[in-house]
């Protein structure tokens, strides 16, 4: 240990403990005294007839609201059903950085036609965030194959990949320095406010996923009595934002790991790696090694490799297609297989927009360590128990370490003044671990919180478990929700584990049609 804090110490880096954020208390907050134009609403060119879309603009600064201006893109799928009107519902699919202007017909899908109806479906990309303007995009290339080994194999290797995250980090300063100032969930969340009056509504409603319900906690505890129902799912953990939150993902995605490799062995006679999920990790470890000295196609490597698979960390119903990949790999050499499951779930080559506006949000919205030597400490530990991710995951934020705008004091999350919440989380969930779902439950005193037992699901609402969306649909429907229990007030049994597909499917490439999956997605 002496010889690692020494090469530490020697490369310039500090060893002083992780910064511990204070939390901001925040309290009822009105809209900065601005008034947004209304919306131009026209035909999207690249969505469904039926879908418009137009822009908000919105000052960058709010302590500045006459200065400079960014604008907001939206998309609607207005209410048909008039006579049970029940005003604007906003979506966030997460992210941070994932665009939301498809939601609205990804919802209306979802919550059926007769509830769909009575809503102003309203999608919105975030300040930063594909067609508002600016978008950010810091270095296109930064995601290209093939990259060096997410898992350090001396310090050497380390620092190499903290220069490159380092490296991106000023990338983003050069290209969008003013705009990274003022890139907070709290920005955004006044965003949605601007939204609202632009609307002409009094109050909305909110369905968030995974970030979506931090940001919907945060509007919530900002502008409480704007909020008519809101809906969080698969939910971050308010106290520990963004760095613990991080650590908290790579323990309970080598859990999902496990749980993938051990279905796996169970269909040892279709996929023939191994009758225990020993085995099969095993052989996933050593295609690991193996496209480390000779990447598949000449796109995937270990990296590569482990971005594709984690995919199977948020959706169970991905299972067969990444086994068959592995499989076919291991046991018949088959690259082009392999490549074209990195093609669907792995690949964030030539488009850095939603990994840009991930830094941004994640690495100002609350205190990160900015001495490396905290971050080696730390990750290492995790790695020791949960390989699987944690080094990937290392680097996915690395760039927070350095970045050009110091993160803020982390907002006190406070959902007293909400009355009527309702909270969806999984047991097994990884990306955003159950606990967090608990917490939120707390901050929220009068929320429900529906629980999954068990099914490793990240999104559960709409994706067809009937326990579920009766729930869901009655309380956007007419506000109805379930008795207040002890502890979680409803639990629902998980989906079904999935069954591999006949012999002559296995070659299937294409998602299955409850995934939306984007890639690089955390």
């Amino acid at each position: 240990m002496k010889k690692i804090l020494t090469a530490l110490a020697t490369a310039g880096v500090g060893l002083s403990t992780a910064l511990v954020a204070t939390p901001a208390t925040a309290g009822t907050q009105q809209a900065p005294e601005y008034t947004p134009p209304a919306p131009e609403w026209a035909q999207c060119a690249t969505l469904p007839a039926g879908i418009e879309c137009a822009s908000v603009t919105v000052p960058l600064d709010y302590d500045r609201p006459w200065g400079k201006k960014i604008k907001i893109a939206l998309s609607r799928k207005k209410a048909t059903d008039t006579a049970h009107y029940q005003g604007a519902i906003l979506f966030n699919p997460g992210g941070p950085g994932a665009s939301g202007l498809g939601y609205p017909v990804t919802m209306q899908n979802r919550l059926g036609a007769a509830l769909a109806a009575q809503y102003d479906l309203i999608g919105f990309d975030p300040r930063g965030v594909g067609s508002s303007e600016p978008a950010l995009s810091c270095d296109v290339n930064f995601f290209n194959p093939v990259r060096p080994d997410y898992v350090p194999g001396d310090l050497r290797e380390e620092f190499a990949w903290l220069k490159k995250s380092q490296g991106y980090a000023k990338a983003c300063d050069t290209a969008h320095g003013d705009v990274l100032k003022h890139m907070t969930t709290v920005e955004v969340a006044t965003d949605m406010d601007q939204i609202r009056k632009a609307l002409g509504q009094k109050q909305i409603s909110y369905v968030g996923y995974s970030y979506g319900t931090y940001l919907g906690a945060t509007y919530a505890t900002l502008f409480p009595s704007n909020v008519r129902r809101l809906v969080l799912d698969s939910i971050v953990h308010p106290d520990r934002v963004w760095y613990d939150t991080n650590i908290d993902q790579n323990h309970a995605f080598e859990v999902r790991a496990k749980d993938f490799f051990a279905w796996i062995a169970k269909y040892e006679s279709t996929y023939h790696l191994g009758s225990t999920g020993a085995d099969v990790e095993k052989a996933w470890y050593a295609a690991r090694a193996k496209v480390k000295a000779a990447p598949a196609e000449g796109r995937v490597g270990p990296d590569e490799l482990d971005d594709t698979f984690l995919a199977g960390g948020y959706l169970k119903s991905r299972w067969p297609l990444l086994a068959n990949a592995l499989s076919k790999y291991v046991n018949n050499g088959d690259t082009v297989t392999l490549a074209n499951a990195y093609a669907i779930y792995g690949d964030s080559s030539g488009d850095d927009n939603g990994f840009a506006v991930y830094s941004a949000v994640e690495c100002s919205d609350a205190r990160w360590p900015r001495d490396w030597g905290t971050w080696h400490r730390d990750w290492w530990q995790s790695s020791r128990t949960a390989p699987f991710l944690s080094w990937g995951n290392a680097w996915y934020n690395a760039q927070c370490q350095s970045w050009p705008v110091r993160g803020k004091q982390r907002l006190h999350i406070d959902g007293r003044a909400i009355k009527n919440a309702l909270l969806f989380q999984d047991t097994k969930d990884a990306a955003t671990p159950y606990a967090g779902g608990v917490e939120m439950h707390k901050k929220f005193p009068a929320s429900r919180l529906v629980v999954m037992d068990g099914g490793g699901n990240h999104g559960l609402t709409g994706r067809g478990n009937a326990c579920i969306d009766d729930i869901w649909k009655a309380y956007l429907t007419d506000g109805t929700l379930p008795p207040s229990l002890p502890g979680p007030d409803v639990h629902c049994a998980p989906f079904p584990d999935p069954v591999p597909p006949p012999a002559a499917t296995l070659m299937r490439t294409a998602p299955t049609a409850d995934d939306d999956w984007v890639p690089g997605e955390r």
